[in-house]
This record gives structure tokens, sequence and C-alpha cells, in this order.
């Protein structure tokens, strides 16, 4: 996995975090969930990465 792509990855998880708790803080489920389904991606990209790391080697 590249450095780009581990920021990248980090950068989304983080937004979701941050989404998700604005979202509770706010009363705003739809915000809630949004963050939820960021931090997600992020995870589904970074294993998917890490899959293809470990084909590399």
């Amino acid at each position: 996995m590249s450095m780009k792509d581990k920021l990248d990855n980090k950068s989304q998880e983080m937004t979701g975090k941050a989404k998700e708790a604005t979202g509770r803080a706010t009363d705003d489920e739809r915000l809630e969930a949004e963050g939820r389904t960021d931090q997600m991606g992020a995870d589904l990209k970074q294993a998917a990465e890490k899959v293809k790391d470990v084909f590399k080697h």
C-alpha cells in the first residue's frame, strides 16, 4: 500500500468519525449514518490494499 493510499484512507476514516460525532451531537441521524458509511468505505479500501500487498510479496 502506498503512503498516499494510506493517507487517503486515514483521511476518509477521520472525516467519517468527525461526521458521526457531529451527527450524534446535533441529533442528525443522516449525518451520523453518513459518517459510519465513510468509515466503512475506508476500512474496505484498507483491506483491499492489504490483500494486494500480500500478493505482491
